[in-house]
């Protein structure tokens, strides 16, 4: 059991530093390159970049991190694995987190973006700024959960 305790931890590393460069390729390079971009053309690419982004292999890395980080928690319970449960503990909250705050927040200001079709100074000034801040919270909060699970598996040893 001790086995597929270290598999499913080392799963969610995985999962979660590609999710967390994601995030961090939208703060250092999405953004920033969009941010040079006429109304229309920054709200256009916004736009295909939300729909091109729901997609399997996003939802596998984008769920997939905090479930097998939960996964690993409780898995360290059950298999006798020692060491790294403050660090499990910890990036599995914050990779909860970063759902949380993607579902609450980022998701609902990509469904505005949508709404409307005539406007797209109006569109992007509501957009820009606020979704821009929030996605360096979740690209922090995400590699913090990273690290914490980087942390984990350093403390087994494994």
């Amino acid at each position: 059991m001790v086995i597929v305790s270290k598999a499913v931890l080392v799963a969610a590393v995985v999962a979660a530093g590609l999710i967390a460069g994601l995030f961090y390729a939208y703060t250092v390079s999405v953004m920033p390159g969009l941010a040079h971009a006429d109304d229309h053309t920054f709200v256009t690419a916004m736009r295909r970049i939300n729909e091109a982004i729901l997609n399997g292999w996003f939802m596998l890395s984008f769920l997939g991190a905090p479930l097998l980080a939960v996964a690993a928690v409780v898995l360290h319970f059950t298999s006798g694995a020692q060491g790294g449960l403050p660090w499990l503990i910890a990036g599995a909250v914050l990779l909860v987190a970063t759902v949380v705050v993607t579902g609450a927040v980022n998701v609902p200001m990509n469904n505005a973006l949508t709404a409307d079709t005539v406007d797209f100074a109006a569109l992007r000034a509501r957009f820009e700024e606020p979704w821009v801040r929030w996605n360096l919270v979740r690209t922090v909060v995400s590699a913090a959960g990273f690290g914490c699970l980087v942390g984990a598996v350093v403390s087994r040893g494994a």
